[in-house]
């Protein structure tokens, strides 16, 4: 703070600029030279069009530095400001409140004086809300100004036990997978009595067993086709559904919170903020969370030399178990202002404009309609073949084959960012499930369950195309550990998921997640026949007919064909049009899948709720490179 704003503080402090008693606090700010009549005639018109106080709008646009204008505001409102810092709060009254309450309202009991309860709040103008939630106990209340900063930093401290456990435990325990950590000491005694059953199996009746897993590969991969098919149709002749007309009295724009997971994130972290400031939404309505962990030294360093713009903020997870970005998105929601939360991801490059349709969407959706996601792309897709191969996989996932699914009434899986909710919605269903490691097709589901409906959001967000052979296989292996972990805790009650999700959606559920994790597993054995298209004797030769081994290549063959072709469509719009010609080669792609979905299968059994984290950054060093061999 300059000295020039220290003495304003002082005499704000000393009540030598009291005001008027016509006076509201607009006219207070410019009597006392802190923002002029411009920045105030822009104030107003701001609030009279989105859900932001006075204060949000000042402090968006960095016009007067928060400490002086919560002096500004106690001065106004004729009460004392509670320094915190200098006079922490009373530790018996703290343990008398609610955490959530005093997050939500910005709020806490501070001390007792002549028989009343201060509390340092930072938005008085929740506070009577507040006080009507705090017990009898800490009643009569009287609010004294302090900063929103300094209040959640001590409500942090204060319930730091009692929050670091609840973000691991937020979900029931019924739909969540963390009850597995008691079962360890069962799961691979019983992993290694099946293994040597197989292996008996194996070597009892080994071309039997052989035709059997053929049997099961083939069956998958017919309704995997079917499935697919009938997804590309859908996307090629239903019309995406028309969004409801909106209210003649459109309500106040709302406030939107955006939670940004960041993990040893040297080198991106700087290049996200610059990215961010993009977005064209109201900055008083935007508020931008980097969720952080405790022990992160990395991405702490990085953005020590970046200055955040005054929306966006710093929230650090407390360390725990599992150290999972569900865990730490769990732990920063309650510090959410917003009545919608987002999500992105450390490289993400979302299109400036996308919170305004999320925001526009949501005010004239009706109120099951609870999620939004966006379209997800790659801005280096010309990095390398495998870039351009993963490229091409999500054109043709995020583009074709979940708009179809959507329109045919499957639930969905969500993606792990472009993400945006109704906060009630969310914080009803327990957030996200701390040990999943694929949280959002987890949520995808759980949302489904409870009577909720995700809809595809025509706006896209462009990542980097993770192109390097060790850290692909890493990430793939964690979204197929999910997967898999995903399938077995939706399916703990069969009956009541088909109950709660209707035949279509059920059936929708068991072709996704089965043909996905079978295909996978089985890819080798589906390989094999490419002898018999290529000329050679099968293993089954003499123990199925001919004519169904040359049958099963062809079909085997033909979902090649369709896969390119699903493919072909993605990518021949503009932008995308340049890999049309390596459309084929995701032949040679999606073995690599086979890789990861072995390591993910033995960490489901050893290790499943380890976070493979997933390499950022590449395409940065790699432009670095190249502008340094071209000079």
């Amino acid at each position: 703070m300059t000295a020039e704003n220290r003495s304003l503080a002082s005499l704000l402090r000393g009540g030598g600029l009291a005001p008027d008693a016509q006076t509201d606090f607009g006219a207070f700010l410019t009597d006392c030279g802190l923002i002029t009549l411009e920045q105030l005639f822009t104030a107003r018109s701001e609030t009279r069009h989105n859900r932001a106080s006075l204060n949000d709008c000042i402090l968006a646009h960095g016009w007067v530095d928060p400490l002086i204008l919560v002096e500004a505001q106690a001065a106004f409102l004729r009460t004392g400001r509670a320094d915190l810092a200098e006079n922490p709060p009373d530790p018996e009254l703290v343990a008398l409140a609610d955490p959530k309450h005093c997050l939500r309202y910005g709020a806490l009991p501070w001390r007792r004086e002549a028989g009343e309860i201060l509390i340092a709040t930072a938005r008085p103008e929740l506070f009577t809300e507040f006080e009507a939630l705090l017990p009898d106990s800490l009643r009569p209340a009287r609010p004294m100004l302090a900063l929103e900063t300094e209040v959640q930093g001590l409500i942090a401290d204060a319930w730091r036990d009692e929050m670091t456990i609840n973000a691991s435990a937020r979900v029931p325990a019924a739909e969540s997978c963390r009850t597995w950590e008691r079962s360890l000491h069962m799961r691979v005694p019983a992993v290694l009595t099946v293994l040597l059953f197989l292996v008996a199996l194996l070597s009892w009746q080994p071309r039997l067993i052989f035709g059997g897993l053929v049997a099961w590969a083939c069956f998958t991969l017919v309704v995997a086709a079917v499935q697919k098919g009938m997804a590309l149709l859908a996307y090629l002749l239903s019309p995406a559904a028309q969004p409801e007309s909106p209210p003649m009295v459109r309500r106040k724009r709302p406030v939107v919170s955006i939670l940004v997971p960041l993990f040893k994130e040297r080198e991106v972290a700087t290049v996200l903020v610059q990215r961010l400031e993009r977005i064209t939404y109201p900055k008083a309505l935007l508020d931008v969370v980097l969720v952080l962990e405790e022990n992160d030294s990395v991405t702490r360093d990085a953005l020590d030399g970046v200055t955040l713009p005054p929306w966006m903020r710093v929230i650090v997870a407390p360390d725990g178990q599992p150290r999972t970005k569900p865990r730490a998105m769990n732990y920063a929601l309650d510090f959410c202002r917003g009545e919608i939360i987002g999500i992105y991801d450390a490289e993400d490059a979302p299109e400036p404009d996308q919170i305004d349709r999320v925001a526009d969407r949501f005010r004239s959706a009706p109120d099951d309609l609870v999620c939004l996601q966006g379209v997800l792309d790659y801005y280096n897709p010309r990095q390398n073949w495998l870039a351009r191969c993963f490229t091409v996989e999500y054109a043709t996932w995020f583009r074709v084959m979940m708009p179809g699914m959507a329109r045919l009434g499957f639930a969905i899986p969500l993606g792990g960012t472009t993400l945006f909710f109704r906060r009630d919605a969310l914080e009803q269903l327990g957030g996200w499930d701390a040990h999943n490691v694929t949280e959002d097709a987890d949520l995808g589901f759980r949302l489904a369950r409870h009577g909720y409906r995700t809809e595809m959001l025509v706006t896209t967000t462009h990542e980097e195309a993770n192109c390097h052979f060790w850290p692909w296989i890493k990430q793939r292996s964690r979204w197929l550990k999910g997967y898999m972990v995903t399938y077995l805790v939706q399916m703990r009650s069969p009956l009541r998921l088909f109950r709660e999700l209707g035949p279509w959606k059920f059936i929708g559920v068991q072709t996704h997640f089965i043909t996905a994790i079978s295909q996978f597993l089985l890819a080798p054995l589906l390989w094999s026949f490419w002898l018999i298209l290529l000329g050679f004797s099968h293993p089954l030769q003499g123990l199925a007919p001919p004519e169904l081994l040359l049958a099963t290549a062809r079909l085997f063959l033909g979902v090649e064909v369709l896969t390119i072709i699903a493919g072909l469509i993605a990518v021949s719009r503009d932008g995308h049009r340049h890999l049309l010609f390596w459309v084929p080669t995701l032949h040679f792609y999606y073995p690599l899948g086979t890789i990861a979905a072995y390591k993910a299968l033995y960490e489901l059994i050893f290790a499943p709720f380890y976070w493979d984290k997933t390499t950022h950054g590449l395409s940065l060093k790699h432009k670095r490179n190249v502008s340094s061999a071209s000079l």
